[in-house]
């Protein structure tokens, strides 16, 4: 049996742009990107804090070092400029995997450069 869990979140980054007119996906920050394990192309789920707004989408690169969170498509419906949103993506993992798994939690300052990566939740 597998388990769908947490493999990497970008928490609490800031909306730097969303444009309805733009090919559906998420432009996240390329280094965003690194620091958390996310592929273009790959599914993510974005939570919208500010607006409480949940939807499935893909990343795609954002010029690295520039610190974008550009929610693009229909769902720049459900964000906006200066929300702040929790960028997450899952795997499928056996038993055995799942047992042991930490996920890689990147942690960003209101302009989305990385502030901590770790492994545990903070104030858990």
């Amino acid at each position: 049996m597998q388990r769908i869990m947490l493999k990497s979140k970008i928490h609490r980054a800031t909306v730097t742009d969303a444009n309805v007119d733009y090919e559906g996906s998420v432009a996240i920050d390329e280094l965003l990107m690194e620091a958390a394990g996310i592929y273009p192309f790959e599914q993510v789920q974005i939570y919208d804090i500010t607006n409480g707004s949940r939807l499935t989408t893909y990343a795609i690169k954002g010029e690295r070092g520039s610190g974008v969170i550009s929610i693009n498509g229909a769902a720049a419906h459900l964000a906006r400029k200066g929300d702040l949103v929790i960028i997450a993506s899952y795997s499928a993992l056996e038993e055995s995997e799942a047992a042991c798994h930490s996920p890689v939690l990147v942690y960003v300052d209101g302009q989305n450069a990385v502030e901590k990566i770790s492994s545990e939740l903070a104030g858990v």
